[in-house]
């Protein structure tokens, strides 16, 4: 039984291995301007994180474009490529959950951490038991909005608050988060309750807990969010610069 699990352990290990060449090598692919300069591990964790949220939401959305029968069985069944997809987003978090354990200070990491161990539990379990991974593309589809906010973050830290860049990206960025990350937990929550029969109690109970942590986290990243770029003031944008 251990074989039939190692290709996506391996891919899991080949991901983490990749996201941590590449987070090594962004500096000189993408030089931090004189404002990150300080803070580069960032300038370069964002970069990386900017690449996984390409990979990954593109081809979740990509997934169920082509196939659009999908919906109708997140359990047993997923096209070609998905299980991959999932795996090398293990990887990630996984390498991503390093680089800021590593690099930046426990009080203002712990939410990301937390975020991050929540979802290598539930795609772990997706990618060991083959099963599960059309409901953790449904899940991926977040990485959408995740495109913006990481852009945000790029313009903020190159100080480009005040141009319209920044402005649209903004708007963009709070439509987006709506549509591919509030609404897609709000629709995996109600999967859940109605395939409450369907669902082992164990795998029950993990997704449940996953989502009673996500729904709130988001909720309170939206209104951060709402606050620094429609209601910000000159202290807020100070304060997301240094961190």
């Amino acid at each position: 039984m251990p074989m039939a699990f190692s290709p996506g352990l391996l891919l899991v290990a080949g991901s983490f291995a990749a996201f941590r060449l590449l987070n090594r090598g962004l500096e000189r692919l993408v030089p931090p301007p004189p404002s990150a300069r300080r803070n580069r591990w960032k300038w370069r964790n964002i970069w990386t994180s900017l690449a996984h949220s390409v990979l990954s939401g593109s081809g979740a959305l990509a997934g169920f474009c082509l196939h659009p029968g999908l919906s109708e069985d997140l359990v047993g069944t997923h096209p070609p490529g998905a299980h991959s997809l999932v795996a090398v987003s293990v990887g990630y978090f996984l390498e991503d959950f390093v680089d800021m354990l590593c690099n930046q200070k426990l009080h203002q990491s712990w939410e990301l951490l937390f975020h991050h161990s929540v979802v290598i539990v539930c795609f772990g379990i997706a990618v060991l038991l083959h099963q599960y991974i059309g409901f953790a593309l449904v899940a991926l589809l977040v990485e959408i909005n995740s495109i913006f906010l990481h852009l945000r973050q790029i313009l903020l830290m190159a100080n480009l608050v005040h141009t319209t860049c920044y402005r649209l990206n903004s708007i963009i960025n709070l439509g987006t988060y709506v549509v591919f990350r509030i609404a897609t937990l709000a629709w995996m929550t109600r999967w859940l309750f109605l395939n409450r029969e369907n669902v082992p109690p164990a795998t029950y109970a993990v997704g449940t807990v996953g989502m009673a942590i996500m729904t709130p986290m988001n909720i309170i990243l939206f209104y951060r969010l709402l606050r620094s770029d429609f209601f910000k003031s000159s202290r807020d944008v100070q304060r997301e610069k240094e961190q």
